[in-house]
């Protein structure tokens, strides 16, 4: 199988890079190939001329996007619109990683794929909308949600905890979001068997079991055996630019339909760790 990749040298893209056995593989970032510039696409995919294209290159801000809306929908949305209508155009299947901030967090149980998106961030919608143009440009893309993604190859929420951690006696993290930490490596993995198994449609991946940020810090901190005192607070005394879903826990029926299923997220915590420590 022949797989070319978008967004190669991000926290998704460089795992993403390793996890296919016996195969041709082709990575791309930005600087190689601006999704933004159809030219840039139509290059990359013409040199490698792929069975599969996973596109995991996205403006991920969250907050940034609430300040550059109109890049943010210049990259999540025109650019994956770009990639979905060079995949047609050159007879590729396309794999589009998206995100849990498709949802509004209201729902209280596991969100399922065919949940409604009401997206409340800029980020969200130019992800959102990017799924519907793709599902329209290619009806057998396959669409994957992820959730609080962190690995050892980008910033992520629990390099920030450590980092602060290293520095303070106590820090305060919100204990009124819940969600589900994705290592990046498993989902990568994830990924490789959809695309194997010639997956399309909407399937949410993410390692089990779900936790407020407040617990995945303490886990964090408890991790690298630290004494600094983790403590729980609420959305309201941390006002950032874009709001974030208060529930956003994606339902696993969809990854287990395809018989995939990933460790849970402190399994990857554990993992993670011991690569941040061999990193160094």
């Amino acid at each position: 199988m022949r797989v070319t990749i978008f967004g190669a040298t991000g926290l998704l893209g460089q795992p993403l890079m390793h996890v296919w056995d016996h195969d041709e593989v082709h990575g791309f970032g930005s600087k190689q190939a601006d999704i933004r510039d159809p030219r840039q696409i139509a290059e990359a995919i013409g040199s490698t001329p792929p069975d599969w294209i996973v596109l995991a290159a996205a403006y991920t801000d969250v907050d940034g996007c609430e300040t550059n809306r109109e890049l943010a929908e210049a990259v999540n949305t025109g650019g994956a619109t770009n990639v979905a209508e060079a995949a047609k155009q050159s007879g590729a299947r396309l794999l589009f990683v998206s995100t849990d901030y498709v949802f509004d967090g209201t729902k209280g149980t596991p969100y399922e794929t065919d949940d409604p998106r009401a997206p409340r961030s800029a980020y969200g919608r130019s992800k959102a909308q990017a799924e519907v143009r793709i599902a329209e440009i290619l009806p057998d893309s396959c669409i994957v949600r992820t959730s609080w993604l962190f690995g050892v190859s980008g910033r992520c929420f629990p390099d920030t905890i450590l980092k602060l951690a290293a520095s303070r006696a106590s820090i305060d993290v919100v204990d009124d979001q819940h969600g589900s930490p994705t290592y990046a490596p498993d989902l990568a993995l994830a990924i490789s068997q959809l695309c194997r198994r010639q997956a399309r449609g909407i399937v949410h991946a993410t390692n089990r079991g779900a936790c407020t940020w407040f617990e995945f810090a303490r886990q964090v901190v408890a991790a690298a055996e630290l004494p600094t005192v983790v403590r729980p607070t609420t959305s309201d005394k941390f006002v950032r630019p874009a709001e974030r879903p208060k529930y956003s826990v994606l339902s696993p029926k969809s990854l287990e339909a395809y018989k995939v299923v990933l460790p849970t997220w402190q399994d990857g915590l554990a993992r993670y760790m011991q690569e941040r420590k061999s990193a160094k």
